[in-house]
């Protein structure tokens, strides 16, 4: 009954932008990007300017950026400088995961798009790649609170390629890698066989494949996705080496962030946030500059990569 439904037709939640749909319906190259980063990662207006640099560096590569975020119960893939202003401005909107989809549109609110959530946004409208600054996994002393991302199972389901730094550096990365492998999602390390771990290029962990060229992870996916084998791949691009921060540094910054986070009671999704801003404090502001600097390159790659990816589809 309900897929008959004029109310609830796709196009009555789902809007996309004249330009990513044009690019779309002539076979461009087109790159998402989440939302979260705007409304959680950074402070205003430093979050507009990343975000349209983000885009920019997308452009510059010949490819068409679609920032994905639920505005007022529709879930927009491509936004407007408006709507990058209104996401930036407002600090009271909702982070938005798989399962609150539902009743952010119901109720017609907001939402900052989660890397799970920009890639079912990116799959409904037939977008392939998306740029982030690292997925979420497995967090530290899960064994107790099972605390495990929604983008880990997302990367299992959608078909999308996620081009990251890898994961986050808060996070354990072993296990996380273990949920990726258990689900059968390719970590490809796009010029390394290390993973790297979001501010510094080498986690200690290793990635499933090396590839010097994109071409051949464009090829990957095409190879993937038309066998049938659903869910997405893990493109781990590392930070650029002039941007690494020192390893030791940062360790400890995040141990420190981790206790306190523990000791003032922060869990869930509220850790990540916490955590960032500990980072950027201890940190004197560094730490933010290589995490814009990691976002940028990433989008740049994605670029390149969409590219590669329309041209293996033609």
């Amino acid at each position: 009954m309900h897929g008959k439904s004029n109310l609830f037709q796709k196009e009555a939640w789902l809007q996309i932008s004249d330009e990513v749909k044009e690019a779309l319906n002539n076979g461009e190259p087109v790159v998402a990007l989440e939302s979260t980063i705007i409304s959680h990662g950074m402070s205003y207006p430093e979050n507009i300017e990343s975000a349209l640099t983000s885009e920019e560096r997308i452009r510059q590569q010949g490819a068409i950026p679609a920032t994905v975020a639920v505005i007022k119960g529709k879930i927009k893939v491509g936004l407007t400088k408006e709507e990058l202003n209104y996401l930036g401005e407002n600090n009271t909107i909702r982070k938005a995961s798989r399962r609150d989809l539902p009743m952010i549109l119901a109720t017609g609110s907001d939402g900052a798009t989660t890397v799970a959530t920009t890639m079912i946004g990116a799959a409904m409208a037939g977008i392939h790649v998306f740029a982030t600054g690292g997925i979420g996994g497995v967090h530290r002393g899960a064994g107790e609170t099972f605390d495990i991302s929604a983008d880990l199972l997302e990367l299992s389901k959608t078909n999308v390629a996620v081009v990251c730094a890898g994961a986050k550096s808060i996070l354990d990365i072993g296990l996380t890698l273990e949920v990726l492998e258990t689900h059968g999602v390719p970590v490809i390390g796009y010029k390394t066989d290390a993973f790297p771990g979001f501010y510094v290029r080498d986690s200690g962990f290793g990635v499933d494949d090396r590839a010097d060229n994109l071409s051949s992870i464009a090829k990957a996916m095409h190879y993937k996705w038309d066998m049938g084998l659903e869910g997405g791949m893990v493109v781990a691009n590392p930070i650029p080496l002039e941007y690494e921060m020192n390893p030791e540094l940062i360790n400890s910054a995040i141990n420190n962030a981790l206790s306190a986070a523990e000791e003032n009671g922060i869990k869930g999704k509220e850790v990540t946030p916490f955590i960032l801003s500990r980072l950027h404090q201890a940190t004197e502001g560094r730490s933010l500059y290589a995490n814009k600097q990691l976002v940028y390159h990433n989008a740049q790659i994605a670029a390149e990569l969409a590219t590669e990816y329309t041209k293996s589809q033609k």
